[in-house]
């Protein structure tokens, strides 16, 4: 079992950046590949980033390559995602997941965070 806690979201301009973290509870949190996700209003939820188990291995979506960057902290349990020159479009929930079948696919995760709001005004 691991619990996730989502903060660091908020409202800033487009080309702000914010820096989102998910702390972690549980033994096992080293051993699980990471994710976040957003998901707008009346729209799916979508992958944005991934990281492996030993942060070996990043993943990310095409329209946040060069801008976002995932990481974790396994010693102190926490997830970050460092997103850089925001766009109002990226305006959502983001969510943090853990130890999923597939990464890219937010249904293959088994654990969820309850979310954190950033929004991008233009």
């Amino acid at each position: 079992q691991v619990q996730l806690v989502e903060s660091g979201g908020g409202l800033v301009q487009a080309g702000d950046s914010l820096r989102l973290s998910c702390a972690a509870s549980g033994r096992r949190f080293s051993s699980y590949a990471m994710g976040w996700f957003r998901q707008a209003p009346r729209k799916e939820r979508e992958f944005v980033a991934a990281i492996s188990w030993s942060g070996g291995s990043t993943y990310y979506a095409d329209s946040v390559k060069g801008r976002f960057t995932i990481s974790r902290d396994n010693a102190n349990k926490m997830l970050y995602l460092q997103m850089n020159s925001l766009k109002p479009e990226e305006t959502a929930v983001y969510y943090c997941g853990a130890d999923p079948v597939d990464s890219f696919r937010a249904d293959e995760y088994n654990y969820w965070g309850q979310g954190t709001q950033v929004t991008v005004s233009s």
